[in-house]
Parts: C-alpha cells; structure tokens; sequence
C-alpha cells in the first residue's frame, strides 16, 4: 500500500472524471449540497467497520456523512443504536449528536455515482482509499460489507479474489486479519420487497457483536 494515500480522500477528489462531472451537476443544481466525497463516519479505535457501496445522490453526496439524508440510513443507524453501536439522536442530518460506538461506516466509492452505480474502474480508483481505511484503524476485527459491490471490493482491498467469500446475507469467513460479514444492502428496493427485513438485517449486527467480543 502507498503510506501516502489518506483513510479519506478530499472533499474535491478528481480521480474519476465521470463522477467529478456528475457532482458539478448537482453543484450547480443543489450548490448548498455537500457535492463532493463523503468521509468515512464514526470511531477511529472501531472493532466494526461498515463498508456500504457509494453516496447516495440525496443523502450522503448531500449530507457529507455517510448513509445520512436518503432511506438507507433510518435502517441503518435505527439497527446500530438497537445493538449498541450507535448513541444519540438520527435526524438524517450531519450535525445531528448521534455518535457511533466501536463502529465506523465507510463506502467503497465515496462520491456519489449516476445511478447509484459506480463503474468497475471507478472502483478499483477509489479502492486504495478503502485499502487505506482498513489500515488506519488499528482494533478492526469485524468488516460488515452492505451488498455485493461491497464485499467484492473489500476482498480486492485485502488482495484477494472476489470470489475468496460467497455471496449471501449472513454469510461470514475469516479474510486475513479480520471476520468479513456479509449483509443485503439496506436499500428502499431490498426493504420494500422483503429481501431484507429489519429483523434479518438486526441479526447481522447481533452476531458482528459476538464476534467482537468472543
């Protein structure tokens, strides 16, 4: 890994050409947005990391924190503070007090991509800092990965193959150093549709909890 590459890129990062124009358009659309790429959130001594797959183009590209402003993050932060992970109040904004515990949350790609879909060269662009993030926290033991993309890119992150862990909600493998734990992505389709309920996705952070602590 380059030691000079940051756990978080700049707000203004130009690495990828497509998503630097896509956020000039919601600049000049929205420009009291936040429009640039979200920084990772949450505890720098975490034992959890949560990696999701890209800001959402009204939450965190809006917001500046991850999983804050869109539908995804109501489930999520609801299911850390139910298993004590998160603190405080969520009011989908950034300067709300909620405070999260032993846990940090983090994106493969951290701007926000048309469509919600990032490209695969847009991945492997933004990977060094994922590769980055896992390193600087030095306590990791627990990596939740939200959907497929996610896990895929945490596996190349760790130099390894996409395929070195099945996919499939709950699924878990050691990966180097660390328990890789795999979830469906708290998204409004997979909510809506059932794929995913509270319950099931509760229960991945209940055993993320055991994890950490056995």
């Amino acid at each position: 890994m380059n030691s000079a590459v940051p756990p978080d890129p700049p707000r203004n990062c130009l690495l990828c050409p497509r998503l630097v124009a896509y956020r000039g358009v919601n600049a000049r659309e929205n420009p009291d947005w936040f429009n640039g790429a979200a920084p990772s959130f949450g505890d720098p001594q975490a034992r959890l990391l949560i990696v999701g797959l890209a800001p959402g183009r009204t939450g965190a590209n809006r917001t500046g924190r991850p999983f804050t402003g869109d539908h995804a993050g109501w489930l999520l932060y609801e299911t850390l503070q139910k298993t004590g992970f998160a603190s405080g109040a969520f009011e989908a904004r950034s300067d709300d007090n909620l405070q999260l515990d032993d846990c940090m949350v983090t994106n493969a790609v951290r701007c926000a991509p048309p469509g919600n879909k990032p490209l695969p060269v847009e991945e492997a662009t933004c990977r060094p800092f994922l590769v980055s993030r896992l390193t600087a926290l030095p306590r990791l033991r627990v990596i939740v990965t939200l959907g497929d993309v996610s896990r895929r890119n945490v596996l190349k992150a760790l130099d390894l193959p996409a395929s070195a862990v099945a996919a499939g909600h709950g699924v878990e493998a050691p990966v180097r150093d660390y328990i890789l734990l795999n979830s469906y992505h708290c998204s409004r389709l997979n909510t809506n549709t059932g794929r995913l309920t509270p319950e099931m996705f509760e229960a991945v952070f209940r055993r993320a909890r055991v994890l950490i602590e056995g």
